[in-house]
Formats: C-alpha cells, sequence, structure tokens
C-alpha cells in the first residue's frame, strides 16, 4: 500500500490538544499500527475528539472498535472496518468512510464547526 500524502500531516498532529474557545477542546492520537489490517486497511489507529466544557466527548472520529450497520445482525460475508464517528457521549458510532488522511482531517473539522454551533446557539 503506498502512503496518502495526508497520512504524514495527520501523524503530526498526533498528540494535539487544540483549545475552540469557551471550553471547548480537541485531542487528536494518531498511530501507525505496523500492518495492514481487514479493520484498518490504512495501516493506523487514530482518535479525533471534541469535548466540552465539562470534559465530555461530544464528537468523534475513530477506529477503536467495529460498529454494525442499521439493519444488520451480524458482519458474515462483510469486510469489518472500523472507520466510524459518534455525535454524542451515548452514540455507539455511525460507519465513515475513510479516503485518506486529508479527507479525515477535513471531515473532522467541518463536523466539529456544525456540533460547535450547534452547541453554542448560532
Amino acid at each position: 500500500m503506498s502512503r496518502d500524502a495526508g497520512l504524514d500531516a495527520l501523524l503530526d498532529l498526533d498528540g494535539s490538544i487544540l483549545d475552540q474557545g469557551d471550553g471547548y477542546w480537541i485531542k487528536i492520537e494518531v498511530k501507525l499500527t505496523g500492518m495492514i489490517s481487514a479493520e484498518r486497511p490504512h495501516g493506523i489507529s487514530y482518535s479525533l475528539t471534541l469535548h466540552d466544557p465539562l470534559n465530555q466527548r461530544i464528537l468523534g472520529f475513530d477506529n477503536a472498535h467495529a460498529v454494525k450497520s442499521p439493519g444488520k445482525k451480524n458482519y458474515s460475508g462483510r469486510r469489518i472496518e472500523y472507520d466510524h464517528k459518534h455525535r454524542s457521549i451515548k452514540d455507539k458510532g455511525k460507519s465513515y468512510e475513510f479516503v485518506d488522511g486529508y479527507q479525515l482531517i477535513k471531515d473532522f473539522f467541518d463536523e466539529v464547526d456544525k456540533v460547535l454551533k450547534e452547541h453554542r446557539g448560532y
């Protein structure tokens, strides 16, 4: 697998804590897994999260576990990828289509903007 150019940008963000004002903050963790698997075909483990002033995750993009597709009872015969996003602390996750590192960064920050507007009431 050839490494996408955005992967280095994503890896450079590992360990970042980004203040979003009003007590909101972002935490980014990205690591090379050392191997490519069906669950992580891009060879990275990642967690990009937005937290509220009470330190609760209100948005997250990660690949820590598999998520079930709506209406599906099992994964038989399907490729199981772990990429997904959470829109609240109770959200078990919805599938996210990982394209490349740059797209993940863009999609996450676009969603951060939406969530912050909702939480701030504008």
